[in-house]
Protein backbone atom coordinates (compact mmCIF):
# COMPACT_ATOMS: atom_id res chain seq x y z
CA UNK A 1 0.00 0.00 0.00
CA UNK A 2 1.64 3.50 -0.98
CA UNK A 3 0.30 5.27 1.96
CA UNK A 4 2.01 2.43 4.30
CA UNK A 5 4.82 2.57 2.28
CA UNK A 6 5.44 6.22 3.05
CA UNK A 7 4.44 5.89 6.65
CA UNK A 8 7.49 3.19 7.39
CA UNK A 9 9.63 5.50 5.24
CA UNK A 10 9.22 8.47 6.74
CA UNK A 11 9.48 6.85 10.08
CA UNK A 12 12.73 5.31 9.44
CA UNK A 13 14.05 8.73 7.55
CA UNK A 14 13.22 10.24 10.86
CA UNK A 15 15.23 7.38 12.98
CA UNK A 16 18.27 6.97 10.43
CA UNK A 17 18.93 10.87 11.00
CA UNK A 18 17.90 11.81 14.45
CA UNK A 19 19.20 9.01 16.73
CA UNK A 20 22.84 9.34 15.26
CA UNK A 21 23.34 12.96 15.59
CA UNK A 22 21.41 13.37 19.11
CA UNK A 23 23.92 10.76 20.07
CA UNK A 24 27.01 12.33 18.38
CA UNK A 25 25.74 15.43 20.02
CA UNK A 26 26.04 13.91 23.25
CA UNK A 27 29.50 12.14 22.23
CA UNK A 28 30.95 15.28 21.27
CA UNK A 29 29.97 16.95 24.64
CA UNK A 30 31.18 14.46 26.63
CA UNK A 31 34.52 14.79 24.35
CA UNK A 32 35.63 18.55 25.43
CA UNK A 33 34.32 18.01 29.22
CA UNK A 34 37.78 17.23 31.25
CA UNK A 35 39.33 14.09 31.28
CA UNK A 36 36.88 11.73 32.45
CA UNK A 37 37.34 9.85 36.01
CA UNK A 38 37.32 6.68 35.31
CA UNK A 39 37.08 5.74 38.97
CA UNK A 40 33.69 6.49 38.81
CA UNK A 41 32.42 4.36 36.32
CA UNK A 42 30.64 4.65 32.89
CA UNK A 43 27.11 4.86 31.57
CA UNK A 44 25.97 3.66 28.38
CA UNK A 45 22.98 3.91 25.65
CA UNK A 46 22.04 1.26 23.55
CA UNK A 47 19.09 1.71 21.13
CA UNK A 48 18.65 -1.13 18.46
CA UNK A 49 15.92 -0.90 16.04
CA UNK A 50 14.78 -2.51 12.39
CA UNK A 51 14.11 1.28 11.09
CA UNK A 52 17.62 2.73 12.10
CA UNK A 53 19.22 2.07 8.04
CA UNK A 54 16.05 -0.27 6.79
CA UNK A 55 12.93 0.65 6.09
CA UNK A 56 11.28 -2.26 7.87
CA UNK A 57 9.25 -2.97 10.92
CA UNK A 58 8.62 -6.05 11.99
CA UNK A 59 9.89 -8.91 14.64
CA UNK A 60 12.42 -7.53 16.40
CA UNK A 61 11.78 -3.82 16.15
CA UNK A 62 12.94 -2.09 18.97
CA UNK A 63 15.58 -2.12 21.84
CA UNK A 64 16.23 0.57 24.56
CA UNK A 65 18.90 -0.22 27.32
CA UNK A 66 20.51 1.94 29.88
CA UNK A 67 23.45 0.90 32.01
CA UNK A 68 26.27 1.67 33.98
CA UNK A 69 29.57 -0.19 34.42
CA UNK A 70 31.37 -0.01 37.77
CA UNK A 71 35.08 1.09 38.23
CA UNK A 72 37.29 -1.91 39.04
CA UNK A 73 36.64 -4.01 42.15
CA UNK A 74 39.70 -4.15 44.80
CA UNK A 75 41.21 -7.42 45.76
CA UNK A 76 40.54 -5.83 49.58
CA UNK A 77 37.21 -4.97 49.03
CA UNK A 78 33.87 -6.09 50.14
CA UNK A 79 32.55 -6.00 46.86
CA UNK A 80 35.15 -8.69 45.96
CA UNK A 81 33.21 -11.60 47.62
CA UNK A 82 31.17 -12.88 44.91
CA UNK A 83 34.70 -12.95 42.74
CA UNK A 84 36.70 -14.30 45.22
CA UNK A 85 33.53 -17.14 45.50
CA UNK A 86 33.06 -18.04 41.83
CA UNK A 87 37.13 -18.01 41.85
CA UNK A 88 38.66 -19.46 44.94
CA UNK A 89 35.49 -21.45 46.18
CA UNK A 90 34.23 -22.95 43.10
CA UNK A 91 37.30 -22.68 40.78
CA UNK A 92 35.11 -21.47 38.42
CA UNK A 93 36.81 -18.19 37.53
CA UNK A 94 40.34 -18.40 36.85
CA UNK A 95 43.52 -16.89 39.14
CA UNK A 96 45.95 -14.59 36.79
CA UNK A 97 48.84 -12.14 37.59
CA UNK A 98 46.14 -9.52 36.13
CA UNK A 99 42.38 -9.21 37.35
CA UNK A 100 39.93 -6.57 36.46
CA UNK A 101 36.76 -6.95 38.31
CA UNK A 102 33.76 -5.02 37.63
CA UNK A 103 29.79 -5.15 38.04
CA UNK A 104 27.31 -3.67 35.72
CA UNK A 105 23.78 -2.73 35.95
CA UNK A 106 20.99 -2.50 33.56
CA UNK A 107 17.34 -1.76 32.73
CA UNK A 108 16.08 -2.15 29.48
CA UNK A 109 13.14 -2.93 27.12
CA UNK A 110 12.43 -4.44 24.12
CA UNK A 111 9.58 -4.75 21.66
CA UNK A 112 8.58 -7.61 18.61
CA UNK A 113 5.99 -7.87 16.03
CA UNK A 114 4.75 -9.67 13.57
CA UNK A 115 5.53 -8.39 10.12
CA UNK A 116 2.47 -7.00 10.10
CA UNK A 117 1.91 -4.29 12.37
CA UNK A 118 -1.58 -2.65 10.76
CA UNK A 119 -3.98 -5.61 11.14
CA UNK A 120 -6.14 -5.80 14.18
CA UNK A 121 -6.53 -9.85 13.91
CA UNK A 122 -2.88 -10.95 13.18
CA UNK A 123 -2.20 -14.01 11.28
CA UNK A 124 -1.39 -16.70 13.64
CA UNK A 125 1.52 -17.86 12.14
CA UNK A 126 3.09 -14.96 12.27
CA UNK A 127 5.27 -13.71 15.23
CA UNK A 128 3.12 -12.75 18.38
CA UNK A 129 3.32 -9.18 19.64
CA UNK A 130 5.44 -9.21 22.75
CA UNK A 131 7.20 -7.09 24.80
CA UNK A 132 9.84 -7.44 28.02
CA UNK A 133 10.78 -4.66 30.30
CA UNK A 134 14.12 -5.85 32.48
CA UNK A 135 16.65 -4.73 34.69
CA UNK A 136 19.71 -6.68 35.22
CA UNK A 137 22.95 -7.00 37.07
CA UNK A 138 25.92 -8.44 36.03
CA UNK A 139 30.09 -9.39 37.18
CA UNK A 140 32.73 -8.91 34.73
CA UNK A 141 36.15 -10.45 35.35
CA UNK A 142 38.72 -9.61 32.65
CA UNK A 143 42.14 -12.34 33.24
CA UNK A 144 45.56 -10.63 31.87
CA UNK A 145 43.55 -8.86 28.81
CA UNK A 146 43.17 -12.85 27.60
CA UNK A 147 40.01 -13.73 28.64
CA UNK A 148 36.82 -12.20 30.11
CA UNK A 149 33.99 -13.81 32.13
CA UNK A 150 31.09 -12.35 32.50
CA UNK A 151 27.92 -13.91 34.50
CA UNK A 152 24.32 -11.70 34.64
CA UNK A 153 21.04 -11.74 35.73
CA UNK A 154 18.27 -10.23 34.42
CA UNK A 155 14.42 -10.33 36.11
CA UNK A 156 11.43 -8.27 34.36
CA UNK A 157 7.95 -8.65 32.58
CA UNK A 158 6.46 -9.65 29.34
CA UNK A 159 3.10 -8.61 28.55
CA UNK A 160 1.01 -5.77 28.52
CA UNK A 161 2.86 -4.37 31.89
CA UNK A 162 6.45 -3.97 30.40
CA UNK A 163 4.59 -0.51 28.35
CA UNK A 164 5.75 -2.00 25.06
CA UNK A 165 2.48 -1.31 23.11
CA UNK A 166 2.79 2.24 24.59
CA UNK A 167 6.22 2.77 23.70
CA UNK A 168 5.41 1.88 19.81
CA UNK A 169 2.14 3.34 19.27
CA UNK A 170 3.06 6.89 21.14
CA UNK A 171 5.96 6.63 19.41
CA UNK A 172 4.20 6.51 16.05
CA UNK A 173 1.88 9.25 16.96
CA UNK A 174 4.55 11.18 17.80
CA UNK A 175 6.17 10.90 14.47
CA UNK A 176 2.74 10.49 12.93
CA UNK A 177 2.90 6.88 11.59
CA UNK A 178 -0.05 4.41 11.59
CA UNK A 179 -0.10 2.80 15.16
CA UNK A 180 0.60 -1.55 15.19
CA UNK A 181 -3.30 -2.08 15.44
CA UNK A 182 -2.87 -6.00 17.07
CA UNK A 183 -1.25 -5.24 20.35
CA UNK A 184 -4.44 -6.82 21.81
CA UNK A 185 -3.41 -10.49 20.84
CA UNK A 186 0.02 -9.86 22.66
CA UNK A 187 1.64 -12.40 25.07
CA UNK A 188 -0.24 -12.31 28.70
CA UNK A 189 1.57 -10.91 31.43
CA UNK A 190 4.46 -13.14 33.09
CA UNK A 191 7.20 -12.45 35.25
CA UNK A 192 10.30 -13.50 33.66
CA UNK A 193 13.96 -14.21 34.81
CA UNK A 194 17.21 -15.30 33.20
CA UNK A 195 20.51 -16.31 34.23
CA UNK A 196 23.18 -15.96 31.31
CA UNK A 197 26.97 -16.71 31.64
CA UNK A 198 29.40 -16.12 28.61
CA UNK A 199 33.12 -16.57 28.53
CA UNK A 200 35.37 -15.24 26.16
CA UNK A 201 39.15 -15.63 25.36
CA UNK A 202 41.28 -13.53 23.27
CA UNK A 203 44.14 -14.32 20.47
CA UNK A 204 45.32 -10.99 19.23
CA UNK A 205 48.48 -10.18 17.06
CA UNK A 206 50.17 -6.75 16.84
CA UNK A 207 50.96 -5.46 13.00
CA UNK A 208 53.32 -2.55 14.43
CA UNK A 209 52.68 1.02 14.66
CA UNK A 210 49.62 0.69 17.06
CA UNK A 211 47.75 -1.73 15.07
CA UNK A 212 46.92 -5.02 15.40
CA UNK A 213 44.18 -8.00 15.12
CA UNK A 214 42.51 -10.07 17.26
CA UNK A 215 40.07 -13.23 17.42
CA UNK A 216 37.74 -13.77 20.14
CA UNK A 217 36.03 -16.66 20.16
CA UNK A 218 33.08 -17.12 23.19
CA UNK A 219 30.90 -20.27 24.20
CA UNK A 220 27.81 -18.80 26.94
CA UNK A 221 24.22 -20.18 28.30
CA UNK A 222 21.02 -18.78 29.34
CA UNK A 223 18.45 -20.18 31.27
CA UNK A 224 15.32 -19.18 31.95
CA UNK A 225 11.37 -18.76 31.37
CA UNK A 226 12.06 -15.68 29.08
CA UNK A 227 14.68 -17.74 27.12
CA UNK A 228 16.66 -20.85 26.95
CA UNK A 229 20.06 -21.57 24.80
CA UNK A 230 23.43 -22.32 23.77
CA UNK A 231 25.47 -20.12 21.96
CA UNK A 232 28.99 -20.50 20.01
CA UNK A 233 30.26 -17.94 18.06
CA UNK A 234 33.84 -15.81 17.32
CA UNK A 235 34.48 -12.16 16.61
CA UNK A 236 36.97 -10.74 14.46
CA UNK A 237 38.84 -6.75 14.62
CA UNK A 238 41.07 -4.68 13.29
CA UNK A 239 42.57 -1.38 15.11
CA UNK A 240 43.72 0.45 17.66
CA UNK A 241 44.07 0.01 21.46
CA UNK A 242 42.01 -3.26 21.02
CA UNK A 243 42.62 -4.69 24.62
CA UNK A 244 40.32 -2.07 26.16
CA UNK A 245 37.43 -4.45 25.25
CA UNK A 246 36.19 -7.38 23.86
CA UNK A 247 33.83 -6.28 21.58
CA UNK A 248 30.87 -3.62 20.86
CA UNK A 249 27.45 -4.50 23.35
CA UNK A 250 24.64 -5.87 22.21
CA UNK A 251 21.07 -7.28 23.78
CA UNK A 252 20.03 -10.25 23.69
CA UNK A 253 19.33 -12.73 22.02
CA UNK A 254 22.54 -11.87 19.79
CA UNK A 255 26.20 -11.88 19.49
CA UNK A 256 25.48 -10.69 23.07
CA UNK A 257 28.69 -8.20 23.97
CA UNK A 258 29.40 -7.06 27.53
CA UNK A 259 29.46 -3.19 28.18
CA UNK A 260 33.28 -3.84 29.51
CA UNK A 261 35.94 -1.54 29.19
CA UNK A 262 39.01 -1.13 30.91
CA UNK A 263 40.13 2.36 30.58
CA UNK A 264 44.02 1.08 32.02
CA UNK A 265 44.74 -0.55 28.93
CA UNK A 266 44.69 2.23 26.57
CA UNK A 267 47.83 2.87 24.70
CA UNK A 268 47.28 6.19 23.73
CA UNK A 269 44.33 8.63 23.90
CA UNK A 270 41.97 7.66 20.60
CA UNK A 271 41.02 3.92 19.29
CA UNK A 272 39.00 2.49 17.09
CA UNK A 273 38.15 -1.35 15.42
CA UNK A 274 36.71 -2.83 12.73
CA UNK A 275 34.36 -5.84 13.58
CA UNK A 276 32.85 -8.72 11.95
CA UNK A 277 31.40 -11.88 13.89
CA UNK A 278 29.00 -14.59 13.96
CA UNK A 279 27.00 -16.48 16.47
CA UNK A 280 25.11 -19.62 16.33
CA UNK A 281 22.36 -20.58 19.38
CA UNK A 282 20.51 -23.89 19.73
CA UNK A 283 17.37 -22.50 21.35
CA UNK A 284 14.72 -24.40 23.85
CA UNK A 285 12.90 -21.20 24.80
CA UNK A 286 11.99 -18.41 23.75
CA UNK A 287 8.98 -16.78 25.30
CA UNK A 288 8.53 -14.64 22.43
CA UNK A 289 7.76 -17.07 19.77
CA UNK A 290 6.69 -19.94 22.80
CA UNK A 291 4.08 -18.20 23.96
CA UNK A 292 3.62 -18.40 27.88
CA UNK A 293 4.87 -20.83 30.39
CA UNK A 294 1.86 -21.46 32.15
CA UNK A 295 -1.26 -20.64 30.07
CA UNK A 296 -2.07 -20.15 26.36
CA UNK A 297 -1.31 -17.33 24.46
CA UNK A 298 -0.20 -16.59 20.98
CA UNK A 299 2.40 -18.54 19.64
CA UNK A 300 4.48 -19.88 16.85
CA UNK A 301 6.88 -22.84 15.72
CA UNK A 302 10.04 -22.01 16.47
CA UNK A 303 13.72 -22.90 14.85
CA UNK A 304 15.95 -24.46 17.19
CA UNK A 305 19.29 -23.48 15.40
CA UNK A 306 19.39 -19.40 14.92
CA UNK A 307 22.66 -17.65 13.57
CA UNK A 308 24.07 -14.12 13.64
CA UNK A 309 25.62 -12.15 11.20
CA UNK A 310 27.26 -8.75 12.57
CA UNK A 311 29.80 -5.98 11.42
CA UNK A 312 29.93 -2.97 12.51
CA UNK A 313 32.66 0.24 13.53
CA UNK A 314 33.71 1.11 17.23
CA UNK A 315 35.34 4.55 17.71
CA UNK A 316 36.67 5.80 21.05
CA UNK A 317 38.55 9.20 22.55
CA UNK A 318 40.41 8.17 25.67
CA UNK A 319 38.32 7.04 28.60
CA UNK A 320 36.08 10.02 28.18
CA UNK A 321 33.39 8.52 25.18
CA UNK A 322 33.02 5.44 23.07
CA UNK A 323 30.87 4.75 20.06
CA UNK A 324 29.76 1.95 19.24
CA UNK A 325 27.71 0.90 15.08
CA UNK A 326 26.52 -2.43 14.08
CA UNK A 327 24.35 -3.89 11.60
CA UNK A 328 22.96 -7.15 12.74
CA UNK A 329 21.50 -9.95 10.17
CA UNK A 330 19.80 -12.76 11.62
CA UNK A 331 18.39 -16.11 10.39
CA UNK A 332 14.81 -17.05 10.72
CA UNK A 333 13.56 -17.80 13.71
CA UNK A 334 10.10 -19.71 13.66
CA UNK A 335 8.04 -21.24 10.81
CA UNK A 336 6.49 -19.34 8.30
CA UNK A 337 8.60 -16.21 8.71
CA UNK A 338 8.34 -14.29 5.60
CA UNK A 339 12.10 -13.43 5.71
CA UNK A 340 15.39 -12.75 7.27
CA UNK A 341 16.13 -10.45 9.80
CA UNK A 342 17.86 -7.32 10.23
CA UNK A 343 18.54 -4.64 12.31
CA UNK A 344 21.27 -1.82 13.23
CA UNK A 345 22.04 -1.07 16.88
CA UNK A 346 24.06 2.14 18.25
CA UNK A 347 25.73 2.66 21.80
CA UNK A 348 27.13 5.71 23.07
CA UNK A 349 28.93 5.06 26.59
CA UNK A 350 30.92 7.48 28.71
CA UNK A 351 33.08 7.80 31.46
CA UNK A 352 31.46 9.49 34.31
Amino acid sequence: MPGKSRQVTDKSLILRIALPIALLQIAAMAIWQPAARAENGRFSILEENDSIFFDSDRYYTQGLQLGYLGPSVASTSPWATPFDFLSSDLGFWPDGSSVDRRYEISIGQQIFTPSEIHRSHPDPSDRPYAGWLYGGIGLLQDTDHRQLDHLELQMGIVGPSSYARQAQNDWHQFIGVQKAAGWDSQIHDEPGIMLSYERRWRFLQNLGGGLAVDAIPELGATAGNVMTYAEAGTLLRFGRNLTADYGPQHMRPSPSGTSYFNEKALDGPFGFYFYIGAQGRAVARNIFLDGNTFEDSSNVDKKIFVGDLVGGLSLFWSDNVKLDTSVIYRTKEYDHEGRDEKYAGINLSFGL
